[in-house]
């Protein structure tokens, strides 16, 4: 509800875009991050990516409120690339048990940036959408089964009861001795459970709120709309930005001489 609020007095450019379209953007972006592990291209991508957060109506502190733990994760993946790639060229770093040489940290770099790549514009898709919009797009323009369309809306309408429900989740487990003592190995597997615990509970009550608006009528068919999803100019605009970002990633890298198609990468 906080993040509904947060949209409807967003009146950023990206906001008042199709969902589908913005969608669509970020798949050709991810699709050409994806044939790659080099720096360039990845290191293109990310500052076209962040050029257009004025576009969506979001500062950096915000982004990183709501991508923090993609952001960590691309700086841990990048981390464990560098000491555990083979060594290739000059050694920087030898500390017996792991090094790091000019390979392995440009792999690593190439790693942590092209996870930052991937991950942003998925965060600022969903920053700068409504669920409701989407919602409305997947049904009337991609004619998606309206179980799952129900599925999708209750489960972004329910991501702001994750941090609460966590909050019960841990408590409940600490109250049984589970989490609150023990080594960092034994904190770690508990932590790992309390996450199991919050994703199924978070599936079991997207479900439940899924059959139960289909019950009471929300899938029946034929069905009237609140608010028609249209596509306009702008969406034109999203999807060929997002070609352009990706085109550009490619072609810089290509220019640079550092494309390395991941299949490829070995050799």
């Amino acid at each position: 509800m906080r993040q509904e609020l947060t949209l409807r007095g967003n009146h950023a450019l990206l906001t008042r875009a199709n969902p589908l379209s913005k969608f669509a953007a970020v798949v050709f972006i991810t699709l050409a991050l994806a044939l790659s592990i080099d720096w360039v291209s990845a290191s293109v991508a990310l500052a076209l990516v962040l050029a257009l957060l004025p576009l969506a109506g979001l500062r950096p502190g915000l982004l990183w409120l709501r991508g923090w733990p993609l952001i960590t994760a691309a700086a841990l993946g990048g981390w464990s690339t560098t000491i555990l790639a083979p060594d290739s060229g000059r050694i920087l770093l030898d500390a017996r048990i792991w090094s790091i040489s000019d390979g392995s940290l440009e792999l690593g770099v190439g790693f942590m940036v092209r996870g930052l790549a991937i991950a942003l514009p998925a965060v600022l898709l969903m920053s700068c959408t409504d669920p409701t919009d989407l919602a409305d797009a997947l049904a009337q323009n991609a004619k998606l089964p309206h179980r799952f369309v129900l599925g999708t809306l209750a489960a972004m309408r329910l991501v702001g009861l994750m941090a609460e429900e966590w909050h019960t989740i841990g408590m409940a487990r600490r109250a049984r001795g589970v989490g609150s003592h023990g080594n960092p190995l034994q904190r770690l597997r508990a932590t790992l459970g309390q996450s199991f615990g919050l994703l199924v509970q978070a599936v079991r009550r997207a479900s439940r709120l899924a059959v139960t608006m289909e019950a009471r009528g929300f899938g029946d068919a034929p069905r009237t709309w609140a608010r028609k999803s249209t596509f306009s100019a702008l969406d034109v605009w999203v999807v060929l930005g997002g070609l352009l970002i990706a085109g550009s990633a490619v072609a810089a890298s290509l220019a640079a001489g550092t494309w390395n198609m991941v299949f490829l990468a070995r050799q």
